[in-house]
């Protein structure tokens, strides 16, 4: 039964490709109907006892599935995006040629980041985890643009890296704990002495699903990946991918290292630097979707200090329990809708600029509320259900405050938490402002008059497919001692919750407090920042800036030279050995000169040339014998005719590899420099090869073939060898070497 919602998707991505290459409507009415009965299947979980299943023998381990609480709660969400991203892309991928190949990988993500939801095990959640990374990548290098392919490699490498550091952490937990089963984890690791290997272990799986979920400095893909990508992409990419890292980092939190504070505190550092960092990144893009990707990692930062929250406070975390699962659940409707009304700007004007797209919403009520909503649940305004998730959040570091207060202990960096906290609301407020005030209400100079004559800009089923999500935003919010208590109550066993020993009152002062504050330093930072510093006049006219120093990404700052300079600088001589250095190039040279004077020794030599005359005629004499012979003459024949076809056949043979080769891999190079190519030793020993040539009768006075085709087979040679060693799979190669020296020193001095 578990296995179903996992394959149902994934088989139907074939028929749906299938169904795509005769008819683009089929194919979007049987990709929407998939996913419409896919969220069929998760809703029916709702109202099924807990249920597992298991396959053995599939990667060693066999995959486990297992339903929960949490993981109910999840599918649904799942689903739901899934379902109303592929009811606007019908309309969104309408002027794609492409359209295709995307469909195709979306069913077969779906599939995957189900698999990820439903796995009682980590190995489990890594083989699903892996397949959705690599049939996610063709979202994000969709458009096939340089921009596009650069960020895909840059998702693809934090994908493989990842991926290895999570495998290497689990292969230590198997081996120390004996399991890597979810729900076993907190009891062998009480039983196990050597901590100090669990935190190694621990990192590494962190360090694997940390990237995926954004976290900080993982967080590199996300503001490249989300602006290239597809919107309907993007709210995936954003809403859900990044929650299955999230789901890995609870795992490992609330069930490995249940109550620990140390791990507690990692986690609660690398969260506010997420929260901080990605609402910065946020308030000073002038992109809308960069701005949302941006803000997707300040809202990770969020989820992760409820998740440490959740680990510090003991059997007393049922506040922030309930947060953390709230928000994630709200985030990912926030993007769904926000990342939606993206999809529609950008259908209709293929910009994403603010400066471009600035007055567009004017005079569009049903793309303002539904932005609007959007808005204002992200900024965690009362009355919307982000503002429910957030309170519970701020809720349990004040009441963390307290605890250690009644111990006696320090509560100064628990303080600068919560003000970090507060500050990142505020900075929320600013840049959903910006954007809320550059779309709706400022004019464009030029195109205004064409902006408001645009009144059929998307199609009915994507309106009210856009305006049912936006609208669940206040639904939720206004009903929440009834549906998010509920949703709450239903999903928090996944991260271990203890009771809640009280009710929450939303809507009083202190709890109002909070979130006023932030709202209050919003409004502040638009209008003193946004509004002076990150906007300047040019030609009469205010235009939004980017002030964000290009010098300080991460990626080219630190990851890019590590990957392709520093490693390949400490492991290149090692490879080198088999190249041009001090030890192989006089080798190689070495070998060129003797056999070039061993042929030398075919051509003008007074010694040999008389001796291969005179075997010549020899030859030629025995060949007449038995040229002139009845009995001889006729076998002679015979053999010489398939000796013929067999050489003939050879020597095609070579030249077809020879030819594929030069057409595939070994390219040939541009034409070489003259002074360049006869100073060269395999041009000298071609040229020699040449005279030979020459001599025999095969090539006429003045030929170098034979010179120029040995000096482009070494230049050839040269040239891909260089190819390997500077590029990024050659980089990754070097660090999985290193990693891999790393993982044996430690099961060797554990």
């Amino acid at each position: 039964m578990l296995f179903v919602p996992v394959l149902f998707p994934m088989c139907m991505a074939l028929l749906t490709w299938l169904a795509g290459r005769r008819s683009v409507r089929a194919r979007n009415l049987l990709a929407a109907l998939t996913t419409l009965i896919e969220l069929g299947l998760c809703t029916a979980l709702l109202f099924l006892p807990d249920l597992s299943a298991d396959v053995d023998g599939v990667a060693g381990l066999g995959l486990h599935l297992t339903v929960d609480g949490f993981r109910r709660v999840y599918l649904v969400v799942i689903a739901f995006l899934w379902a109303v991203t592929t009811l606007i892309g019908g309309e969104y991928f309408s002027h794609y040629t492409t359209a295709n190949r995307y469909y195709f990988f979306n069913l077969l993500t779906l599939g995957a980041a189900v698999g990820v939801f439903l796995a009682r095990d980590l190995f489990t959640a890594l083989v699903f985890f892996e397949i959705m990374s690599f049939t996610s990548y063709p979202w994000v290098v969709q458009e096939e643009t340089e921009a596009a392919k650069r960020a895909a490699n840059t998702y693809l490498a934090v994908a493989v890296i990842g991926g290895l550091a999570a495998l290497f952490g689990l292969f230590l937990l198997q081996h120390t704990l004996g399991t890597a089963e979810i729900d076993r984890l907190y009891d062998a690791a009480v039983r196990c002495d050597n901590r100090r290997i669990l935190y190694v272990a621990g990192g590494c799986v962190l360090f694997g699903f940390g990237a995926k979920a954004g976290m900080f400095p993982l967080h590199i893909w996300l503001p490249k990946a989300h602006p290239v990508a597809p919107a309907p992409a993007s709210a995936l990419l954003s809403g859900l991918l990044t929650k299955s890292g999230v789901f890995g980092v609870i795992a490992i939190s609330c069930r490995l290292f249940r109550h620990d504070p140390a791990w507690g505190t990692l986690i609660l550092i690398l969260g506010a630097i997420t929260m901080l960092l990605g609402a910065l990144l946020a308030l000073f893009s002038v992109d809308l979707k960069r701005t949302l990707a941006c803000s997707s990692i300040s809202q990770i930062g969020f989820i992760l200090v409820g998740i440490a929250m959740t680990t510090l406070l003991g059997e007393e975390n049922a506040l922030a329990a309930r947060g953390t699962l709230l928000h994630m659940m709200n985030h990912s409707l926030f993007k769904l809708v926000l990342f939606s009304c993206a999809a529609v700007v950008y259908m209709n004007l293929h910009a994403l600029n603010l400066n471009d797209i600035r007055g567009f919403g004017r005079r569009k009520p049903l793309l303002m509320t539904a932005f609007l909503c959007g808005a204002l649940g992200i900024g965690g305004f009362p009355l919307f259900s982000g503002y429910i998730s957030k309170t519970l959040l701020h809720e349990s570091i004040v009441e963390y405050i307290g605890h250690l207060a009644h111990l006696g202990q320090g509560t100064f960096g628990m303080r600068a938490v919560e003000w970090l906290f507060l500050l990142s609301g505020g900075i929320t407020v600013a840049y959903m402002t910006k954007l809320f005030v550059a779309l709706f209400v400022e004019r464009h100079p030029t195109r205004q008059a064409e902006f408001d004559a645009k009144r059929r800009y998307m199609r009915p089923l994507t309106a009210i497919a856009l305006l049912l999500s936006a609208l669940l935003l206040p639904a939720l919010g206004m009903t929440a001692n009834a549906s998010m208590n509920a949703i709450a109550d239903l999903g928090t066993d996944f991260l271990h919750a203890g009771p809640l020993e009280h009710a929450v009152h939303y809507l009083s002062w202190e709890n109002l407090k909070g979130g006023l504050i932030s709202i209050a330093i919003g409004l502040a930072l638009y209008f003193g920042v946004v509004r002076t510093l990150l906007m300047r006049r040019e030609n009469g006219v205010r235009v939004y800036v980017n002030r964000w120093p290009a010098r300080l990404d991460l990626e080219e700052l630190v990851y890019r030279p590590l990957l392709l300079k520093w490693l390949p600088g400490i492991f290149g001589p090692l490879a080198a050995l088999f190249g041009e250095n001090r030890v192989s190039a006089p080798l190689a040279r070495g070998v060129m000169t003797l056999g070039g004077r061993l042929a030398a020794l075919f051509g003008e030599n007074r010694v040999t040339a008389p001796a291969a005359k005179r075997v010549f005629r020899i030859a030629s004499g025995a060949s007449a014998q038995f040229g002139e012979n009845r009995v001889f003459a006729p076998a002679a024949k015979r053999s010489l005719r398939i000796f013929t076809v067999v050489s003939h056949a050879l020597s095609d043979a070579v030249d077809a590899l020879v030819l594929l080769l030069r057409k595939t891999v070994y390219r040939d190079s541009p034409p070489p420099e003259k002074d360049e190519a006869r100073a060269s030793l395999p041009y000298r020993f071609g040229k020699r090869i040449d005279r030979i040539a020459i001599r025999r009768g095969h090539e006429e006075q003045g030929g170098r073939r034979y010179a120029i085709t040995a000096y482009r087979a070494r230049r050839t040679l040269r040239d891909t060898g260089r190819r390997l060693t500077d590029n990024l799979s050659f980089a990754l190669l070097m660090l999985v070497g290193a990693i891999s020296l790393i993982f044996l020193y430690m099961l060797v001095l554990r």
